[in-house]
């Protein structure tokens, strides 16, 4: 298992080698760029998944987000991490073609997702098969709960129990204060909490 110590040598080796990478395609390096994308498709589309759910789409926009991200690393100065910039990219991209669409983000969590959640003990008792419905029922009401959610407490959720960004990651994603991240969490999660519980008391 590996330690805290030993998580924390390794984001710092994975932020070094990133740092070595960019400063190559800074240079003229095309190849080192390909070697991020390899490093970070997965990610992207998980992230841009969040927000738009036609499988099409999502590879469309994960390769957008990959363009604008060479385009623009010639102003990126490492004062962030690569994968929290190249978040933002991604997010921003998938808001931008909600938009151009006049839609607004739709976020859906699986129920595995919501066990992250506080309430995450009473989700837990719902996998046996005789109880599909009200594992159906509740699904639903986690998808509305997020979808009434408004967008910035909505993102930074999902940025944070889907994808599991830290609290400092998420503020440079949503280029926010983190006690501003944690706030909106902490709202996200009460009203979230507040809509299941009636069913987990059940």
């Amino acid at each position: 298992m590996t330690s805290a110590t030993e998580s924390r040598s390794l984001t710092s080796d994975q932020s070094q080698t990133d740092r070595q990478l960019v400063g190559r395609v800074q240079n003229g390096e095309r190849a080192a760029f390909d070697l991020l994308v390899i490093r970070y498709q997965s990610r992207v589309a998980s992230i841009i998944s969040r927000y738009i759910h036609d499988s099409q789409d999502v590879l469309d926009l994960t390769q957008e987000s990959f363009v604008k991200a060479y385009r623009a690393i010639g102003r990126f100065r490492g004062d962030s991490a690569f994968y929290t910039w190249l978040y933002r990219i991604a997010v921003n991209t998938a808001k931008n073609h909600l938009e151009a669409r006049g839609r607004r983000p739709l976020a859906v969590m699986e129920v595995e997702d919501a066990e992250q959640l506080d309430a995450a003990p009473g989700l837990r008792d719902l996998g046996s098969p005789e109880k599909q419905l009200q594992r159906d029922q509740l699904q639903t009401a986690i998808d509305g709960a997020l979808d009434e959610l408004p967008e910035e407490l909505r993102s930074a959720l999902l940025l944070r129990e889907a994808d599991g960004l830290s609290y400092e990651d998420i503020a440079q994603v949503l280029e926010c204060p983190i006690g501003t991240v944690r706030s909106r969490i902490f709202r996200a999660r009460d009203a979230i909490d507040r809509r299941i519980a009636p069913m987990l008391e059940t």
